[in-house]
């Protein structure tokens, strides 16, 4: 059997500053990539190498997609062209920069087409935070495919390169929250040639060159970060290991038993092999040894010793060693270049010169080739839309095989039959270097919307127009989140060099700056710098989190890099002050209190987001979020260090309603702790199951994907889902405990509970038992975007909504004319802004400060 092998560090990549520029580059970069042929006149081209097709407004910035692509593209001398929200009802708006030379690059936007469109409740938004004048409407439902479509038939002939959010989380068969169903893969429907799933910058600068350099499209199959539709007879296909995960519950392998009535001799023998010590008499006691003497004295007593197979099993394992845990042969006439993919058997890797042994089925071990040419095949199309378990069992795998230092090729079956087709998913891409990604981040973006936009707002762009993205990627492995789907858990960070000139560059040049930088974080605020400690770990590791159940001794989180980056950047000239906006990984920050000191007395604008999703342990453990305990931790810390900088500062905790493995006693007792802490959340977020996520897995197969997937009840574990509108309904009116629309809902739903003693009118009391003058029915507190229509102010705010829009101050709880505020009684509906200190609101982030004005009956959208 093969030793086993030192496991190499992450994949090398070719740096994105090495290529040979296109001939193009001679044209230079523009002030903005072009959106009209008169655009390109202006700048001299007579075409476009490459032409963009978005579903956002062009904004020039590096928080979106089109442009990163765009100016990196750019930067390596092709000439690329930007559509931007076309209408899609024909082909000709997709003809207006001409026929692209190399390819179509087609994405949906910075947001999934259909998240962006439609709320948790699967209702209609009426706008759009990434189109001018924040209209809805301006992008089809599952704009991927349509504009692949429409691409094609404005040239065909001419590849279509999809990328983007959308094309990620759907490159494989997925569940639809909208249809309520699996849908097949993105490429199926959009018949795109290749798709580019990530930060794409490393795998588009490959492709761009190599279709540039007249290789077919056909042939570029073997690019990190891509998924393709495997042609037939496809030469790059000959030579792969693959591993069969089409089921579950499949037997292992079976050893074969040894014969207590047959010598060693005999059983090499039946093998086809010999035994030469035991031929040569080694092992009888009674032949003469080598003095002569019958019992020599090479003969002697029988110890007995520890297995030392089983002390290395129970020794730390040694993190060099790539043992793998995901395939088992199997159970019968198990052929060497054919395994079945499974969690937990034992596996290793042959160096890649080692050849198979014929027999090794019948040891306790499986040798497999090396990584890089092996695929796992995982459940078809079909059985996945059919069978729940299975859907559970290929998203487990997916999820298996993220970390680019080990991950393997995946390929899933569409279809039946002839017209059958075989979706190709390479391993993810090699993440960014520092120098990469300062490369990324330094080009000459313009910082603001397309002028062709004039004086329309967008809203994205409003909203990071003064904020700066210090890194990418998290480690935290949220099952809800799909950050770690599309940007990866390995966190790629800028120098501090990059990040200071970018606050410089939104200081000299972005029009309305008043010194005050809104945000310098990322998907998480505080995971700068923080990885694994050795790259060989790194590469080694399937772990989902690095920080769940608890952080990982093998974590670095020293947050000093993160420290001395604020100091030099509020040290700038004209910098007033530096805030940080991103949410808070507070179980990490409380690993440096050194951190959460600086933090407090110098970032904080009053209020701090953080998110700890739930209190209780059922929901949390299917999150992979901390306890409470880390919770009250953080907090104890911000306050002694918010009570030392002299400052009045709270905390903005984010809750989660409907998330699998939640009960509705989950919930009650959240509504407890939320009315104990003083806590009254004026908007609340309802779980939405986004494609790909691992907690959207356990939301359609009501099992815990987390663990292993089994059809056996006594290994699988269930999970309560939350589905149906009054359940829903029933998870946010917890949340939302204090609306009075809400009080009927929970009072039924208290008494089912046996929980009567939770309503009454004193203050230990969760829901009074009267109910004022509303009509009793539920209304979610949704934002403006999803509001009734007509409906100018949120009826939470200013409960004008319940009353007919008209101002007249609420009526008495008790009847009569309006009597003084209850001591016993939650907050009245009012017209006026609450009183100071009344409401902790989750939609602004800003509990109600005192001496403020009355609210301005039409307020600026946000």
């Amino acid at each position: 059997m093969p030793q086993l092998t030192v496991a190499p560090p992450s994949p090398q990549a070719k740096p994105l500053s090495s290529y040979k520029p296109f001939w193009a580059k001679r044209f230079g970069p523009a002030k903005f990539l072009p959106t009209t042929r008169t655009e390109m006149d202006v700048l001299g081209w007579d075409s476009c190498d490459i032409v963009i097709v978005s579903g956002d407004a062009y904004v020039d910035h590096p928080s979106f997609g089109m442009a990163v692509i765009g100016r990196i593209l750019e930067n390596q001398g092709f000439r690329v062209g930007i559509i931007a929200q076309p209408d899609w009802t024909s082909a000709e708006p997709f003809k207006a920069l001409g026929k692209p030379n190399l390819f179509w690059g087609v994405t949906a936007g910075n947001m999934d087409s259909m998240i962006n469109r439609y709320t948790a409740d699967r209702k209609l938004r009426s706008d759009d935070a990434y189109t001018p004048g924040g209209v809805g409407g301006k992008r089809p439902d599952r704009a991927a495919t349509v504009y692949s479509q429409r691409c094609r038939e404005a040239f065909p002939g001419v590849p279509v390169v999809l990328g983007g959010i959308e094309a990620s989380l759907r490159r494989i068969a997925h569940y639809d929250y909208w249809s309520d169903k699996v849908r097949r893969s993105v490429l199926t429907d959009s018949k795109a040639d290749l798709l580019l799933y990530g930060n794409a910058e490393r795998a588009i600068v490959e492709v761009a060159h190599r279709l540039a350099a007249r290789e077919p499209i056909e042939q570029i199959t073997d690019v990190r970060g891509t998924a393709f539709i495997r042609r037939r007879n496809d030469p790059t296909a000959q030579g792969w290991f693959e591993l069969d995960s089409t089921e579950v519950d499949r037997p292992g392998r079976i050893d074969q038993h040894i014969n207590p009535y047959m010598g060693m001799s005999e059983a090499a023998a039946e093998q086809g092999q010999s035994c030469a010590l035991e031929d040569a008499g080694a092992f009888d006691p009674l032949k003469p040894s080598g003095d002569g003497n019958r019992l020599g004295s090479e003969v002697k007593p029988i110890k007995l010793v520890p297995n030392p197979a089983l002390q290395r099993k129970a020794a730390p394992v040694d993190a060099t060693l790539t043992a793998v845990a995901t395939a088992e042969v199997p159970a019968e006439n198990a052929a060497p270049a054919h395994a079945h993919a499974h969690e937990d058997a034992d596996e290793l890797e042959a160096p890649a010169s080692s050849h198979h042994d014929a027999n090794a089925h019948r040891s306790g071990k499986l040798v497999l080739p090396p990584r890089d040419r092996t695929v796992i095949r995982l459940p078809s199309f079909e059985a996945v839309s059919q069978d729940a378990v299975l859907y559970a069992h290929a998203n487990r795998v997916l999820h298996l095989e993220t970390n680019p230092g080990n991950a393997r090729a995946l390929v899933q079956r569409h279809g039946e039959g002839p017209g059958a087709r075989e979706v190709w998913i390479n391993p993810p891409p090699i993440p960014l270097t520092t120098p990469e990604m300062d490369l990324v981040f330094d080009l000459p973006y313009a910082r603001a919307p397309h002028p062709g936009y004039g004086d329309d707002k967008i809203p994205a762009w409003d909203m990071i127009r003064f904020s700066v993205n210090i890194m990418r990627g998290c480690f935290g492995g949220c099952t809800f989140c799909s950050i770690t789907e599309h940007e990866g858990r390995i966190i790629q960070s800028r120098s501090e060099g990059s990040v200071l000139r970018e606050i410089e560059a939104i200081r000299d040049q972005v029009k309305g700056f008043t010194g005050v930088i809104s945000d310098l974080g990322g998907p998480t605020a505080n995971m700068y710098r923080i990885g694994c400690k050795s790259p060989v770990i790194e590469a080694a590791c399937r772990k989902p989190s690095c920080v769940y159940p608890d952080i990982c001794p093998n974590l670095n989180t020293d947050h000093g890099p993160l420290i001395r980056m604020y100091r030099r950047a509020r040290a700038l000239p004209g910098i007033k002050k530096i805030l940080i906006g991103s949410g808070l990984r507070y179980d990490l920050a409380v690993r440096s209190p050194e951190y959460i000191k600086e933090l407090v007395t110098h970032h904080v604008g009053g209020y701090l987001k953080i998110a700890p999703e739930h209190t209780e342990q059922g929901p949390l453990t299917k999150m992979m979020k901390p306890g409470m305990g880390a919770y009250d931790r953080f907090k104890e810390l911000f306050e002694k260090f918010s009570a030392e900088a002299g400052k009045k500062q709270y905390l903005i905790p984010y809750f989660i309603a409907a998330h699998p493995g939640t009960t509705d006693e989950d919930m009650m007792n959240l509504a407890i702790w939320l009315k104990r802490n003083g806590f009254k959340a004026d908007q609340v977020q309802t779980f939405y199951p986004s494609p790909m996520a691992t907690a959207t897995a356990m939301y359609h197969s009501g099992m815990n994907t987390l663990k292993g997937i089994s059809r056996d009840a006594r290994k699988g574990e269930r999970v309560d889902i939350v589905k149906g509108e009054k359940r829903r309904r029933l998870h946010k009116a917890f949340l939302r405990y204090h609306d009075p629309n809400n009080w009927p809902l929970l009072r039924e739903a208290l008494m089912a509970m046996g929980r009567r003693d939770l309503i009454g009118n004193g203050p230990h009391h969760l829901i009074p038992t009267y109910q004022p003058a509303t009509d009793g029915t539920y209304e979610s507190a949704r934002r403006k975007n999803s509001t009734k229509a007509g409906t100018k102010t949120s009826v939470v705010t200013v409960g004008r909504v319940a009353r007919g829009g008209s101002n007249e101050p609420a009526p008495s709880r008790r009847g009569g004319k309006q009597a003084e505020h209850d001591p016993r009684d939650l907050p009245q509906v009012s017209s006026r802004r609450p009183k100071p200190g009344q409401v902790l609101t989750q939609h602004t982030g800003l509990p109600p400060r005192a001496g403020t004005g009355p609210a301005r009956k039409k307020p600026k959208p946000r």
